[in-house]
């Protein structure tokens, strides 16, 4: 991933230097997410037709399409996103120049429909923006192979803690919202704070539960040491760290201290902040 990075970081100090704060961050979360799916990418034959949903400033796309994955990506132009169109097609015209670009689809993951069927579909921090992740999640279930996996991480909203915002919640995000009015409008990390809070679904473990049976052909799978894994990387990249509350870096510090970091995956999955969930279609 080094060698496209670097050309796409080449590419925008010559031609977009106002987009290098955000390159720097989607950069980051590319390689975490590239590394999340690095053991489901191993199992793949190479061509193999893999789905993005919701592929953001297609990085991690491209990079795939590079290795030799059939990659498409899900990308509609979503509130409270607005520099990631400009630099979504600066990458994508770099991956040209190297024959490497995935089938980018404009269109919302409820509404996607293709005759395709992929081994591997796979979304980061993207479930927790759809307007109707049921609909979405059937909608994608159709596009499986058999035996074929849709795997993604959100947040879990039964926790009391809010990612984008880093605050806490109260219950539901109408009265979260009334009581966090002010923090949220005055975000100065994210281009339309307004917009991104309302792009928020609120979307729980036991949701994801429901929609799969809901799906009819769908088996849920949580893995509960990823929290584990996320957690040790507040600890190890700065940057990501930089996002996060200050209360939320000094109790994780603490916890390495004493020890207990690890315990983190013994924690229930309905009862952990983030859910890393792969549903695999029946065969």
């Amino acid at each position: 991933m080094d060698e496209l990075l670097g050309q796409v970081r080449g590419h925008l100090e010559a031609q977009s230097p106002h987009l290098l704060g955000l390159f720097g961050i989607m950069a980051g979360e590319a390689r975490f997410a590239r590394a999340w799916l690095d053991d489901e990418l191993r199992r793949l034959p190479r061509a193999a037709p893999v789905l993005e949903v919701g592929g953001g400033v297609f990085l991690l796309a491209c990079q795939l399409a590079r290795e030799g994955f059939d990659v498409t990506a899900i990308e509609p132009v979503g509130m409270g996103f607005g520099s990631f169109d400009e630099l979504g097609a600066a990458v994508l015209a770099v991956a040209a120049a190297k024959s490497a670009v995935p089938e980018v689809v404009r269109c919302t993951a409820e509404d996607f429909e293709t005759e395709a069927r992929f081994r591997l579909a796979f979304s980061v921090n993207v479930m927790e923006h759809i307007a109707a992740p049921d609909r979405a999640i059937a909608s994608i279930a159709a596009t499986l192979s058999p035996g074929g996996s849709y795997r993604f991480l959100c947040p879990n909203y039964l926790f009391p803690y809010e990612p984008h915002f880093n605050i806490p919640t109260f219950g539901s995000k109408a009265l979260t919202w009334r009581l966090m009015r002010r923090r949220i409008e005055g975000e100065a990390t994210v281009d339309d704070p307004t917009g991104l809070w309302q792009s928020l679904n609120w979307i729980t473990v036991p949701q994801v539960r429901r929609y799969a049976r809901s799906a009819g052909l769908l088996h849920p799978s949580f893995r509960r040491s990823t929290l584990t894994w996320m957690l040790e990387r507040a600890l190890s990249d700065p940057q990501f760290a930089r996002r996060r509350a200050r209360w939320m870096m000094s109790a994780i510090g603490a916890a390495r201290m004493l020890g207990v970091l690890r315990l983190a995956s013994a924690v229930p999955a309905v009862l952990q902040p983030i859910m890393d969930v792969s549903l695999t279609r029946r065969i």
